[in-house]
C-alpha cells in the first residue's frame, strides 16, 4: 500500500505547518487563550484564507473536495501547536453531520459560510446521563405544525459557547436508549428558549452545557430523516476519532521534541541529564509509543470510508486504545523527564499532557474502546 502523500497533500502539509510555526508558539497560544472566545478570530480568518475550513466538503457545496487524508494532515499540524480554534467542532463534527446527511439546500447554504470563516458550528449530542452510550438521548423533539419543538439538555459541547449554529440530536420516538428514533436538527445559537453556559476545559479549550426549553425550529432544520440521526452521529464520531488521533500524533511528536531538547540541555552532576542511560530509555519509550500511535492514526484515517459498520468499529476502537495508551506514555514520560517544572503552567510539556489526556476521554476512552474491541472479537476476529 502506498502511504506517500500526493504533491497537493505535501503542499497542504507545508502550508499548515508553516502557518502554525509562524503564528502559534507557546507564548502566542497563551495570548489567544485570553481572548474573549478563548481563541483567535484573526487566525480563524487565516485558516479560511488558507482553505482548510472548506477542505473536506464537496466542491459543488462550496468546499475544496478534500478527503480523510487531508483532514489527517491538518489535524496533525494543529496538534503540534495545541491550537485552540474550533476546527474540530466546526469542520469535523458539526460540518461532518452536514456533509454526511444534510440536504443539498442545507449544504449549499451553510458550507460556503463555513469555508469563508463566517459561521462556526458545534455538535450537541452528549448528555449528562449518557456517559459513552451514544444511543442514550433524553432530549426530545415534538412536531408543532410544520416545525419542531425541542426540549432537553446537552453537556460538554465542544466550543458550544461560541458557535453560531448547533447541530442538536433529539429523540422523536422510542425509549431513551433505543437505536432508532433520534433525529438531528440545525438550531441557531440565539434561538428562543436555548441557554448556554460556557466554560474552559482542562486543556485550555472551551465547551458549553446547553439547555433547551421549548426551542422552536422550522421543518427545514431537520438533517436527514427522522430516524437517521444516531447513524449519522456514529459516522461523525468515527471521523472525529480519526481526526483527533492525528491531532494526538502531532501533539506527541512535539512533546517528544521538547523533551529530547530539554534533557540535552539540562545539566546535573556536571553533564546533560540526557547522558544518563535510564533517561535515554524513557525517551526511546516515548518514540516507540509515538510511532505506534502514528500507524494506528493512519489506519483509522483509511477506515473512515469503510461501509461495514463492524469493521469500521473495530478499526476505530483499536486506534483509540493505542492512541490513548501512547498518549499516556508520551505525556507521563515527558513530564517526568522535565522534573518539577513539567507540571508548571510556564512549561509547554504539561499542556501537551493535558491535551493528550482530554483526547483520550473524547468519544470514548481507551478502556471503553477496549471493551468494544473485545465484544467484536478483536481487531482480527477468527474466521
Amino acid at each position: 500500500m502506498d502511504f506517500d502523500l500526493s504533491e497537493e497533500q505535501r503542499l497542504l502539509k507545508d502550508s499548515v505547518e508553516r502557518l502554525v510555526a509562524d503564528k502559534y508558539d507557546f507564548e502566542s497560544r497563551k495570548r489567544y487563550g485570553a481572548e474573549p472566545k478563548g481563541y483567535s478570530d484573526a487566525l480563524w480568518t487565516q485558516y479560511a484564507e488558507l482553505g482548510i475550513l472548506g477542505l473536506p466538503f464537496a466542491e459543488e457545496d462550496g468546499g475544496f473536495g478534500g478527503g480523510a487524508v487531508d483532514t489527517m494532515i491538518v489535524m496533525e499540524a494543529l496538534g503540534r501547536a495545541l491550537v485552540l480554534e474550533p476546527y474540530l467542532a466546526t469542520v469535523v463534527l458539526g460540518g461532518g453531520a452536514l456533509r454526511r446527511a444534510g440536504s443539498a439546500a442545507q449544504r449549499q447554504k451553510i458550507i460556503p459560510q463555513i469555508a469563508e470563516g463566517s459561521l462556526k458550528l458545534a455538535l450537541a449530542h452528549a448528555e449528562p446521563q449518557a456517559r459513552y452510550n451514544l444511543a442514550n438521548v433524553a432530549a426530545t423533539a415534538k412536531r408543532d405544525g410544520d416545525g419542531w419543538v425541542l426540549n432537553g439538555a446537552k453537556s460538554g459541547v465542544l466550543h458550544g459557547d461560541s458557535a453560531d449554529l448547533l447541530v442538536v440530536s433529539a429523540r422523536v420516538s422510542g425509549d431513551q436508549t433505543a437505536e432508532n428514533g433520534v433525529a438531528l436538527f440545525l438550531v441557531p445559537a440565539d434561538a428562543g428558549g436555548l441557554t448556554r453556559r460556557g466554560y474552559a476545559t482542562q486543556d485550555g479549550l472551551r465547551a458549553a452545557d446547553i439547555d433547551m426549553a421549548g426551542v422552536r425550529v422550522g421543518a427545514d432544520a431537520l438533517i436527514g430523516g427522522e430516524s437517521d440521526g444516531l447513524a449519522v452521529v456514529r459516522r461523525v464520531y468515527d471521523d472525529a476519532i480519526a481526526a483527533t488521533s492525528a491531532e494526538a500524533v502531532g501533539a506527541m511528536q512535539r512533546a517528544l521534541e521538547l523533551t529530547v531538547e530539554y534533557i540535552k540541555t539540562r545539566n546535573q552532576f556536571g553533564q546533560p541529564i540526557g547522558n544518563f542511560q535510564a533517561l535515554q530509555h524513557q525517551a526511546v519509550d516515548m518514540f516507540t509509543a509515538l510511532e505506534q500511535a502514528r500507524s494506528m492514526a493512519m489506519y483509522a484515517t483509511m477506515m473512515t470510508q469503510e461501509e461495514d459498520a463492524d469493521e469500521r468499529a473495530r478499526a476505530m476502537a483499536a486506534t483509540r486504545v493505542q492512541v490513548g495508551r501512547s498518549g499516556r506514555v508520551v505525556g507521563k514520560n515527558g513530564v517526568q523527564l522535565h522534573g518539577g517544572v513539567g507540571v508548571t503552567i510556564e512549561f509547554a510539556i504539561g499542556h501537551y499532557f493535558k491535551r493528550l489526556t482530554m483526547i483520550d476521554a473524547m468519544f470514548g476512552d481507551a478502556d471503553h474502546h477496549l471493551g468494544i474491541l473485545s465484544d467484536l472479537g478483536g481487531l482480527l476476529p477468527a474466521a
